[in-house]
C-alpha cells in the first residue's frame, strides 16, 4: 500500500497559454482554456488556494482576470519579469507554506525547469493537465470543513488585517486591541470533528506531537469522560479566522495530561497559542493539579517547544509523572509544570468552559 501523496495547499497558475489560450500582450482578448474557470473554483472549494506567477504586465492582466470574473480566486498573485521560482517562493512564504504543500503549473518546460531547479520541492504540472488536477489525490482532500470552504476569504481578509498594521501608529499590543480578538474555547461535538482532525493534519510548525488524530480516534476521546477535546476559534473585526486551534487532555487525579496541542500558524503573531496556554495552566492551578504536556520535535515545530519553554514548563522529574509511565521511545517527551495562577490577556476577550470545576464533579464521591 503506497503513502498518500502531502496535499496541495496552493496551486500556483501561469496565465498565458496556461489559464488563456494565447499570450495576453498580443491578443487583449484572450479567452480561458475550456474547464479552467471550473478548476479553479472547485479547487477554491476545497480549500486548495490559487495563487499567480506570471510573467505579464500586471495591471493589464489583473484587469482582464476581473473581467472574466476570476480575479477574486487568487491570492498574493505575482505578476511581473521577474524569476517564477521567485514568485513561487514569494508566495509560499507570504502563506507561511511549505514549498512542499506548494504546486506550480505552466505550459513551459523550462519554466517549470527553472522552478524545480531553485525549488526541488515544489511539484509542477504541464498546462495540459489542467483539467485533471481535481481528480488527483493531492488535491483531494478526504474531508472538506466549513474552515476549508471559506480558506481565501481568510488570507485575503488576512492580508487586509495586515496592511491596516502597517499604517497604524502606535505599540503592537495597542493594535491587538484594536482588531477586537475574541477566542472561543469549546468542547467539540461531533459538527467540529473534522475541523479538529482537519488541523491536525494540516498544522506542522505549531503541532507539539506531530501525531495525526482520525475520526476514529477522536470519536473514542470524546466518549471517554476522563478526555477533553476542546477546539478553539478566532474572530475579529475583520471576520472570522475559523478553527485555529485543538486540545486533547487527559484528566488524573493529580494532573492534567495535554496530549495535543496545535495552534494554526495564522495566528501566531496574534500570540494566541500563549492566551491558550496561559488559559489551561490557570485552569489547572485552580484544580490543583500538575500539567504535563506531550512535546515530540520535528522539523517544523521548534516555534511549539519555544511556546512551552515560555510559559514555564520544563523535563525536571516529578513523582506525578509515574501515572504516566515511561515516555515512548521515539522522541516523546514529558514537559511538566506545576500550575499556577496566569492573568487574562489583554489583548483578547475569552469565552471558555471551566474545566477545573468539571474536574472536582468528577473527582467527587458520590
Amino acid at each position: 500500500m503506497t503513502d498518500k501523496p502531502t496535499l496541495v495547499k496552493c496551486l500556483v497558475w501561469d496565465l498565458d497559454n496556461t489559464v488563456w489560450d494565447g499570450t495576453l500582450l498580443e491578443d487583449p482578448d484572450v479567452e480561458l482554456f475550456p474547464g479552467i474557470r471550473e478548476t479553479i473554483i472547485e479547487l477554491d472549494s476545497r480549500g486548495v488556494l490559487n495563487s499567480i506567477a506570471s510573467k505579464n504586465d500586471y495591471d493589464l492582466a489583473w484587469k482582464h482576470l476581473e473581467k472574466l470574473g476570476l480575479a477574486e480566486y487568487f491570492v498574493h498573485p505575482q505578476i511581473g519579469w521577474g524569476r517564477k521560482s521567485d514568485s513561487v517562493a514569494e508566495i509560499a512564504e507570504r502563506l507561511n507554506f511549505a514549498l512542499t504543500t506548494i504546486a506550480f503549473i505552466d505550459d513551459l518546460p523550462t519554466e517549470r525547469a527553472e522552478v524545480n531547479y531553485h525549488s526541488d520541492a515544489v511539484r509542477c504540472y504541464d498546462a495540459t493537465q489542467a483539467g485533471e488536477l481535481t481528480g488527483l489525490p493531492e488535491f483531494s482532500p478526504e474531508i472538506v470543513t466549513v474552515d476549508a470552504r471559506r480558506r481565501r476569504e481568510m488570507y485575503q481578509a488576512s492580508f487586509r488585517r495586515d496592511a491596516e498594521k502597517e499604517t497604524f501608529n502606535g505599540p503592537d499590543e495597542d493594535f491587538l486591541r484594536s482588531l477586537d480578538l475574541v477566542m472561543a474555547i469549546k468542547r467539540a461535538d461531533e459538527v467540529d470533528l473534522s475541523r479538529v482532525e482537519e488541523l491536525t493534519l494540516r498544522t506542522s510548525q505549531m503541532n507539539a506531537t506531530g501525531v495525526h488524530y482520525s475520526d476514529a480516534d477522536l470519536r473514542k476521546l470524546l466518549a471517554d469522560p476522563d478526555h477533553e477535546v476542546l477546539t478553539v476559534t478566532l474572530t475579529d473585526r475583520f471576520g472570522p479566522h475559523g478553527a485555529v486551534g485543538v486540545l486533547l487532555l487527559e484528566r488524573h487525579p493529580r494532573l492534567w495530561h495535554l496530549k495535543l496541542l496545535a495552534t494554526s500558524c495564522r495566528v501566531v503573531t496574534f500570540g494566541a497559542g500563549a492566551v491558550l496556554l496561559n488559559w489551561l495552566i490557570d485552569e489547572a492551578a485552580r484544580a490543583g493539579g500538575h500539567l504535563v504536556a506531550d512535546f515530540r520535535a520535528t522539523d517544523r515545530n521548534r516555534m511549539m517547544e519555544i511556546a512551552y519553554r515560555f510559559a514555564g514548563f520544563t523535563t525536571d522529574a516529578c513523582d506525578c509523572l509515574t501515572v504516566l509511565g515511561e515516555a515512548a521511545a521515539d522522541g516523546l517527551q514529558h514537559l511538566h509544570l506545576v500550575a499556577d495562577r496566569r492573568d487574562a490577556s489583554t489583548t483578547m476577550s475569552l469565552t471558555a468552559p471551566e474545566l477545573a470545576v468539571a474536574a472536582e464533579t468528577a473527582v467527587r464521591p458520590g
